[in-house]
């Protein structure tokens, strides 16, 4: 299976003609007319290799860690020692599997894995240093070190981009940004702050409501979604959904348990629905992903109130299973009368609809 980022590389080596691709990818569309244009693709598996080799990946990176925990003699924190190993195990497999062999799955997990290991590693480093683990640590002085952590792990995520450049990765060091920065607005109010709970959440949603922005960018810039920068906004959305949805439903007060009030639920029901105009107009769906389970405790309790008390969860998975499986099927033309309502220079920039 090839990707259009092989073909456009085929193309500039010259291993194929301009007029040869094209019409390949005229060929492939007309061979695939039952799946549309804004169906949102994007690579994970190419066949069950990756899923054979990504199990041996999860298993050897899992021993590496097991190898630092008992190297390490600390044992109240992330041990330095299997970031150290994971980081550097991620990154020899990652030659191999990805710049090599170009697996999709295997170098989604080896990304996670070397991002991971440097940060639990800093971050082994940090508690050591703030003394976190003896229980007598600094807060403020932990707070500034997990920042720098996230800073470079931000830092070894751009490395991993200009070796690797897997579209993951993106998303990975905006994560470890927005932590960054989280962290250094946490340590400047106050860790003890007595509405540090209230400030996280601002602070999320302001840091999901970024990343959105930064994946549109990316999307902007590959409307027809033909290359890997269709991959890169694909993960932006994915991270930037559940950091925009979970702070408006824990300000609705969605969860805080089943007894939410029809007020809160009739209005995650109305979020939900300006959730769905979103993902239309820019064909992305993590939106409606990302906040599924926020509605399903809010129909839970709505058809509970009205009486439905042993049939409730049957009939919010009836509900909300139909809608999907009813937009999912109606996807294109709903998606057209949207964009169609939409200003000019707006729908310009947005993928086109079939």
């Amino acid at each position: 299976m090839y990707s259009q980022e092989d073909l456009n590389s085929a193309v500039a080596a010259g291993a194929i003609s301009a007029d040869a691709a094209s019409a390949l990818r005229a060929h492939v569309a007309a061979s695939r007319d039952a799946m549309p244009a804004d169906a949102e693709h994007f690579r994970l598996i190419t066949g069950f290799n990756d899923i054979f080799v990504g199990i041996g990946v999860v298993i050897m990176l899992m021993a590496m860690g097991a190898i630092g925990d008992a190297i390490w003699s600390n044992q109240d924190g992330p041990s330095p020692v299997s970031g150290v190993l994971v980081a550097g195990t991620a990154w020899m497999l990652a030659e191999f599997f990805t710049a090599k062999k170009r697996m999709a799955l295997p170098s989604i997990l080896l990304l996670l894995g070397f991002v991971g290991g440097v940060f639990f590693g800093l971050l082994g480093l940090a508690v050591t240093i703030a003394g976190i683990d003896s229980g007598q640590g600094n807060e403020t002085l932990a707070t500034l070190l997990i920042a720098a952590s996230g800073l470079l792990t931000a830092g070894a995520a751009w490395l991993h981009w200009k070796r690797f450049m897997v579209p993951i990765t993106i998303a990975a060091g905006a994560a470890a940004i927005a932590g960054t920065v989280i962290a250094l607005i946490i340590a400047a109010v106050g860790p003890n702050n007595p509405d540090i709970e209230t400030i996280i959440l601002g602070l999320v949603f302001v840091a999901g409501l970024a990343v959105f922005a930064f994946a549109m960018r990316w999307d902007i810039s590959d409307p027809r979604r033909e290359t890997r920068r269709s991959d890169v906004a694909f993960w932006l959305h994915l991270l930037a959904a559940p950091a925009i949805a979970h702070p408006i439903f824990a300000l609705i007060g969605v969860t805080e348990g089943d007894n939410i009030g029809a007020g809160a639920a009739l209005a995650v029901l109305g979020v939900y629905i300006v959730f769905g105009i979103v993902a239309l107009a820019v064909d992305r769906r993590a939106l409606l992903v990302s906040a599924l389970a926020y509605v399903l405790i809010a129909l839970t309790f709505l058809f509970r109130e009205f009486g439905a008390v042993e049939l409730n969860f049957a009939l919010t998975a009836l509900v909300i299973g139909s809608a999907l499986l009813t937009l999912s099927a109606l996807w294109t033309p709903i998606r057209r009368n949207v964009v169609k309502g939409l200003p000019g220079n707006v729908q310009a920039r947005l993928p086109a609809t079939a």
